[in-house]
């Protein structure tokens, strides 16, 4: 018999089905059954979409080779769902999470004690790795959990000095396993899953579309308790994110660049307008104690 959660996984999987319709659905029946058993003009007088757009997403479920499908995608990757009692407790408290993650790795990471996110420019400037790794490192070995998104530039950096240093670090994706991207760094993505955690809220076939990276953020904001801004231009997706955290309540850190330069404008804009200004580690982990004393 088809589970509630197994129901869940396989409606996620419609590329018909958005996440604000899911939600929809899920007001309407908590058991997400009416897919199931009614017509696609049911349906769509239901959920107030046109009935092409129902009958595909009807179509789309009873496809009889639909379980085989998402059965496959379980043998190499992890699902979580919002109906399981894994699901980290920061990310269900965010205004929007997501309601099904894949993943590959060590997925106790994802209710780590002490993590944080970490953000900025893909084009970072010199100065932003020699500084980024003396505040960092000394967190890393705190065994606080690193989050960023496997991006280039800071992402990726970020993600490497917590992996070689005997860190621990989760990547999230902007697509589907099936599709990683960027394919700058692979070997940096095989010791991720290999050691550490990769997670997506797409499902494996799903290829990476522009707007699946500010979607994407909200994750990486939602997974920690703050957020750390390395590097970021005035307009950058790297303020959406820090958008998304203030909006989740979380604290927004900022380190401050040379006067002038282009990739730190976003950080003084931020540090103006209330972000903490991080000289060194300790103006994190000073915080932290206060606050777990």
């Amino acid at each position: 018999m088809v589970t509630r959660r197994e129901r869940l996984i396989c409606l996620h999987d419609s590329p018909h089905v958005s996440r604000p319709l899911l939600k929809r659905l899920l007001r309407l029946d908590d058991q997400l059954l009416l897919p199931f058993s009614c017509s696609s003009k049911e349906l769509a007088h239901i959920l107030q979409i046109p009935v092409a757009r129902s009958t595909s997403i009807i179509q789309h479920i009873n496809d009889p080779n639909i379980m085989k499908k998402l059965d496959k995608y379980q043998q190499n990757i992890s699902l979580l769902t919002w109906f399981d009692l894994g699901y980290p407790s920061l990310l269900r408290a965010i205004p929007d999470p997501p309601l099904v993650l894949y993943f590959k790795g060590d997925h106790t990471l994802l209710n780590a004690p002490l993590s944080l996110s970490v953000i900025g420019t893909r084009k970072p400037s010199p100065y932003a790795f020699t500084a980024m790794k003396a505040v960092l490192l000394p967190i890393i070995q705190s065994r606080c959990t690193i989050v960023s998104g496997m991006a280039k530039g800071i992402d990726q950096y970020a993600h490497t000095l917590a992996s070689e240093h005997q860190g621990r670090t989760i990547a999230v994706l902007g697509s589907g396993f099936q599709h990683i991207y960027p394919t700058n760094d692979l070997p940096l993505y095989d010791r991720l899953v290999r050691e550490h955690l990769v997670i997506s809220e797409y499902p494996p076939d799903r290829p990476p579309k522009k707007y699946h990276f500010p979607e994407r953020n909200r994750i990486i904001s939602g997974l920690t308790p703050a957020t750390f801004v390395i590097e970021a231009r005035v307009k950058s997706g790297t303020l959406i994110t820090v958008d998304q955290a203030l909006e989740q309540g979380r604290d927004v850190y900022a380190l401050p660049g040379p006067a002038g330069s282009p990739t730190s404008e976003g950080c003084h804009k931020m540090i103006n307008e209330g972000a903490k200004l991080v000289h060194t580690y300790r103006d994190i982990l000073e915080d932290w104690l206060e606050k777990f004393e």
